[in-house]
């Protein structure tokens, strides 16, 4: 399995802010990396198909996993979320530029900030801290098969979206889906936003007065129910 090149043009003209958003109009779970996730390198973007690796204390499972990855993955490590130790450096991510990687989500610490901003291949990590691992454990047998991002477990069959909002998991048979809602969902607010700048509120335009009228008539009525009926994109 290899990640569809159409992937990454397709997601450099989203946010992860659009596909979530589709995610909710689609049905399909919003899953979020923790908002402490962030990117190492300013400005850094990356979309591919999410290539696990747990670690376990030696560099060696990194090598592994980037030795069997197709161009375009995204190398996800899950080390637990731990802040005791940085488990990815330089030397990596450099193996994982070489290797034709889209980049790195660390659920877990990293070091050599300086040398992964020259490197320039996009980083999400939890921060930095000088210190690597001082442990070797026994090998999960998921080890390179499945990876854990705060609350939710990741495979080959998810693609990773990441931008300075943040980290955004979605199914791979159904990206096409998400990134056509996602598209229309950019296009509205694009649209909304140029009616501001001339002068037409978001209010007048989504309707507001209308909204709470029919609250007053209809307490259970929500405003997502509203902006359905009136086309607005602002909240999903």
């Amino acid at each position: 399995m290899t990640t569809d090149p159409e992937l990454p043009r397709r997601f450099a003209e989203l946010t992860t802010a659009h596909v979530a958003d589709a995610c909710l109009r689609a049905g399909v779970p919003v899953r979020c990396a923790p908002p402490e996730l962030r990117p190492v390198v300013a400005g850094g973007r990356l979309a591919g198909r999410v290539l696990p690796a747990r670690h376990v204390g030696s560099v060696d499972i990194f090598l592994e996993v980037i030795d069997r990855a197709a161009p375009g993955d995204v190398l996800v490590v899950d080390n637990a979320g731990r802040g005791d130790e940085a488990c990815v450096g330089d030397l990596v991510v450099l193996e994982a530029q070489a290797a034709g990687l889209a980049g790195l989500v660390v659920w877990g610490l990293h070091r050599d900030t300086v040398d992964i901003r020259a490197v320039g291949l996009p980083v999400f990590s939890l921060g930095a801290m000088p210190a690597g691992p001082q442990r070797l454990d026994a090998r999960p047998a998921a080890a390179l098969t499945s990876a854990r991002v705060g609350q939710w477990t990741v495979d080959d069959g998810d693609v990773a979206l990441a931008d300075e909002d943040g980290v955004l998991f979605a199914p791979a048979d159904r990206v096409g889906e998400l990134f056509d809602l996602a598209e229309s969902i950019r296009d509205t607010e694009r649209r909304q936003a140029d009616r501001i700048r001339v002068g037409e509120s978001l209010r007048a335009q989504v309707g507001f007065e209308a909204y709470l009228a029919g609250r007053t008539r209809n307490p259970a009525l929500t405003f997502r129910e509203h902006l359905r009926a009136v086309g607005g994109a602002i909240e999903e």
